[in-house]
Formats: C-alpha cells, structure tokens, sequence
C-alpha cells in the first residue's frame, strides 16, 4: 500500500464467535463478509498462521461500495485479551517504525513478521497502553478504509490516561498534528488529529471504569436511527443514544454481542 505515512489503512475485529460477529456486523453496518481472497480483500493483512500452520479463519469485511474495511478473526486461543478492535496505522519502513515506538516507551506485542503477498506488520502499543499495528503492504494500490462513504471508518478516537503524552508520542511517529479542541468541562478537552490535508480523529481523556487506554473506531452507516434499533435487536449494547456531531450527523458507541466496543456515525432520515 502507497498510502502517506501514518494513513489508517486497516481495521481488524477478534472476536470469540466470528460467525455470530459476522451475522451482527452485516446487518448494523451493511458489510458483505467473506473469506480472505473474495473480492476487494486480496491486499487485505492477515494474522500468522494457526499454530498447526494451518491457515486461519479470516474474513474480509467489504463496504458497499465495495472497497475493502477490515478483516475478522477468531480470538488466538490463549490471548489475554477480551474482543476488541484494532487497527493498522500504514507507515513506510515497519522495522524502522516498531524500533523508534519502542525508544519512545512503546511496547512490541508482536515483532515484525512478513505475510506474502500481504506486507510486513507489528503489533505494538504507545506508552499508555493502547494497542495497534503497523503495517506496510505488499500492494502498489492505495488502501481506502478511512473514508465517509458508507461502511466505511470515518473517524479514529483515542481515550487515554494521558491525552497530552499520548498527542506527542503518535505526531512524532506518524506525522500527525495537534489540531484543535472542543471544551467538554469536567471531561476536558477533545483534542482533534490532523493528517495530510484533513482529520483522523481525535484524543481524549479515558472515561473507562478501568482507565484502560484504547481506540474507538466509528463507521459509517446511511441512518443512525436505524443501525441503532439493529444494535438492540441484534444482541449488543448501545453506550449511548445516538448524539449531534459538529456537521450535522449523529455518532453512538456500543458492545457488540461477544464485548467489542465499536462506534457508529450517520445522519438522521427520520
């Protein structure tokens, strides 16, 4: 993948139940899912073979306008961690990368590792705790799983101990800059992230019981009202009712049946 720098190219669910997930997914955000190799998923990164070398269960998550989102598989047996969504930061040299993540307090979960024709990739985590991968892609295309199109992820929001430390750690790795804030009183600030030409995401103060850092992934549906009665009906956990954004649309965050935390962004059609 020919993506800048620091682009969010990639978007991963492991998940204790990948068939249920699968049904969840398709009907809240309109995903075609599908082994890796279906359509718009050969550039697709993919985790390391099972340990009987076998290739593992991975599916492809396809937006509707057919470019490729995201990939879902099954939790490693043994991870010591509940369901949860990652994703790939896109970066030019991954070795390079992982070394200068840990000289600044990063930690390595996974040291950088090849898939053919896949790419090279690391699992690692900033200085605060919050866990991602870099990867750089074996494909001369560009990836296009960051966008507003329908199905897509449309905005990436770090919660985090330390909103300042972790800004510093992601500008020097990633080329992203401190963009500007919106007040939210007792919570503090919400602290945008520019890249390129335009905005990622943002950073925030942890709001979690547990004060675990982590990223919030918002994808983008055709109507909020909806996707949020399929959440319900589906077995998951809305955090929130849907809530106004600046721009006009509406966003809400939500476990998935099996404990992922996801987010949604869409307008209201009612």
């Amino acid at each position: 993948m020919t993506n800048p720098h620091g682009t969010p190219i990639w978007y991963e669910l492991l998940t204790s139940d990948p068939d249920a997930a699968q049904a969840f997914y398709s009907d809240v955000v309109g995903w075609k899912i599908g082994p890796f190799g279906c359509k718009d998923g050969d550039d697709a990164p993919l985790p390391p073979p099972g340990p009987d070398g076998a290739p593992m269960d991975y599916r492809i998550l396809t937006a509707p306008d057919g470019g490729g989102v995201g990939g879902l598989m099954k939790l490693p047996e043994g991870a010591q961690m509940p369901p949860a969504w990652l994703g790939y930061i896109g970066v030019d040299d991954v070795d390079a990368a992982v070394e200068a993540i840990e000289a600044a307090g990063g930690t390595v979960h996974m040291p950088p590792m090849d898939l053919e024709g896949v790419g090279r990739m690391s699992m690692v985590a900033d200085p605060q705790g919050a866990i991602f991968y870099v990867m750089r892609g074996a494909s001369d295309e560009d990836s296009g799983a960051m966008s507003m199109a329908d199905g897509h992820c449309g905005w990436n929001e770090l919660s985090t101990s330390d909103p300042e430390a972790a800004l510093a750690f992601y500008t020097r790795q990633f080329n992203w800059t401190k963009g500007d804030a919106m007040p939210m009183g007792e919570m503090g600030e919400y602290r945008f992230i520019d890249h390129g030409d335009g905005m990622i995401g943002a950073v925030m103060k942890t709001q979690s019981p547990d004060g675990r850092p982590a990223w919030l992934y918002y994808f983008v549906v055709p109507d909020i009202d909806v996707a949020f009665a399929r959440i319900k009906a589906g077995g998951g956990t809305p955090l929130y009712d849907p809530m106004q954004i600046p721009g006009g649309g509406y966003a809400l965050a939500a476990v998935d049946p099996q404990g992922a935390v996801f987010g949604l962004s869409g307008l209201r059609k009612s």
